[in-house]
């Protein structure tokens, strides 16, 4: 029987449990070796600085604290390194998967599938390069079937609030870069989700990566 071709991989997700989870059911893989764990993404960009092992993919989580998942993609193209992503998460949004997609992630797949689909992932990320399937794949394929609504406006500023707020800032660490009062920035915060029309914070994120102004 022929040996599989080993596979690198770091894994990213602020749950120390999930990765746990995922070591011990990859521990029947051999030619997959974890070589890595981060639970942001600025763990990430450390681990990547320090670590002499070859890397072959990131599986990362979108909701991480200090870096999440968005800008934690974002900054390793930004950097150039040519390392496959493979987002594992419990966003099924396709607008989301879309624009995830578009920012070049390899992969996509959501956290409630097998054991077995996470080790296909893996091996079809690291030798086809793509991996969208299944509920993913039909919400990518509607997704992008869809026409794009019409631009909302906003301010300078408000565009400042909402791209610190998308990669994962506080409102108090928000005030001390922007040089405002915390109260102003959670007004921000206020008029954002009431003139994007949304709910919380998240869903802030959600549409900061949806218009690509993360």
């Amino acid at each position: 029987m022929k040996a599989k071709t080993p596979i690198h991989i770091i894994i990213a997700d602020d749950h120390t449990l999930f990765i746990h989870g995922l070591r011990s059911l990859l521990d029947g893989h051999s030619h997959i070796k974890i070589i890595g764990e981060a639970n942001n993404g600025l763990e990430v960009l450390q681990l990547l600085q320090s670590t002499e092992d070859r890397v072959d993919i990131i599986v990362l989580d979108i909701d991480m604290p200090k870096m999440n998942g968005i800008a934690t993609l974002k900054a390793m193209k930004d950097l150039g390194l040519p390392i496959k992503t493979l987002m594992l998460t419990m966003h099924d949004e396709g607008s989301f998967i879309k624009q995830l997609i578009r920012a070049g992630a390899n992969g996509y797949m959501l956290k409630d599938q097998s054991a077995e689909e996470f080790v296909n992932a893996l091996e079809t990320v690291m030798h086809e390069g793509k991996y969208l399937k299944g509920e993913v794949l039909d919400k990518y394929i509607k997704a992008n079937e869809t026409p794009e609504p019409e631009p909302l406006h906003l301010t300078k500023r408000e565009v400042e609030v909402l791209q610190l707020i998308a990669n994962d800032h506080t409102s108090g660490e928000i005030a001390l870069q922007l040089n405002i009062e915390v109260s102003t920035v959670q007004t921000y915060r206020r008029n954002l989700i009431e003139k994007i029309g949304v709910k919380s914070s998240h869903g802030l994120v959600k549409f900061a990566v949806e218009k690509k102004y993360v």
